[in-house]
């Protein structure tokens, strides 16, 4: 299952190379502003998730950008066995408003 969502993308890291064992590892993790669950009402606010977003140079499309910016993401919804997760397939960047120059 696909959909669509606004998202605000607190920061972004790329991770490459091997471990002590031998196995390798490629990734790019975004870390994204998510409310806490208030429905007990004890708890209020944001905290960060973090998502996969392809391999680590996945990182280079949105290294220039400030951050945080706001982005439209793909999200998916995939299943193994019992266990549910949700990753990012794709991350597109709101465009920013340019500010008028100050006079």
């Amino acid at each position: 299952m696909k959909f669509q969502t606004e998202l605000k993308v607190l920061g972004m890291k790329s991770s490459k190379g091997k471990m002590d064992n031998g196995m390798e590892f490629d990734s790019t993790k975004v870390y994204v502003e998510t409310p806490l669950d208030d429905s007990k009402g004890n708890a209020k606010g944001c905290s960060v998730a973090e998502y996969n977003l392809g391999l680590s140079d996945e990182f280079n499309k949105y290294k220039h950008l400030p951050f945080p910016f706001m982005a439209t993401a793909t999200v998916e919804v995939v299943v193994s066995g019992k266990n549910q997760k949700m990753q990012l397939s794709e991350l597109k960047p709101v465009d920013m408003v340019k500010q008028p120059k100050a006079a």
